[in-house]
């Protein structure tokens, strides 16, 4: 089968072409010299090396350098935030296994940054840029657009608004600093919607 002849569309178990022809690349497998789709997808020829994939159509997402993702703060320590990547923000999906990622206090916001308890909270919620996907999640808030999303009143855990220069609890009336993100939230419904000030 051409790499013109492939299908739009391939189901798991479609044959996609022989072994002589290609070479099996992810998404696919052989079968005594035949090779066929074990996802449902778009089948891809490579000219460069003449091997055939398939792009899932609702593949695992997976972290790689460059995603934008949601993050939860668990721990701040001196020098790292330790937080739980939630999701992918393109995918809209959950990562599996919930992978553990560090954002350095470098990496906070662009300029110094004299401690991390001035930008981020345990419990806020991050959107940061994956900076290194293996072996450990490396991930940045340092760009404008990038930083939380949502925080906690670290009194009474009420849901804080941004105020005029820090954020409010309309609860209790508590005033914290965040690093937010600023601009439009990529993925979100309101993304034509700035966030305030």
């Amino acid at each position: 089968m051409s790499p013109s002849e492939l299908p739009s569309l391939v189901l798991p178990g479609e044959y996609l072409g022989a072994a002589e022809e290609f070479l099996p690349g992810r998404g696919t497998y052989e079968n005594r010299g035949r090779i066929y789709a074990s996802v449902l997808g778009t089948p891809v020829v490579d000219p460069r090396d003449r091997t055939v994939r398939v792009d899932a159509r609702n593949a695992v997402p997976e972290l790689g350098e460059g995603d934008l993702v949601y993050a939860r703060v668990d721990e701040l320590k001196t020098a790292m935030a330790v937080c739980t990547v939630l999701s992918n923000v393109a995918s809209r999906r959950a990562i599996p296994g919930t992978p553990e990622g560090t954002v350095h206090i470098s990496k906070a916001k662009e300029g110094y940054t004299e401690t991390l308890s001035g930008e981020f909270a345990v419990g806020d919620l991050l959107l940061a840029r994956v900076l290194q996907a293996r072996p450990s999640v490396k991930l940045s808030t340092a760009a404008a657009t990038l930083g939380v999303v949502a925080a906690r009143c670290q009194n009474c855990h009420a849901l804080l608004v941004p105020g005029p220069k820090d954020l409010v609890c309309p609860r209790c009336g508590n005033r914290e600093r965040r690093k937010l993100a600023r601009g439009p939230r990529p993925g979100a419904p309101e993304a034509h919607e700035p966030l305030p000030p």
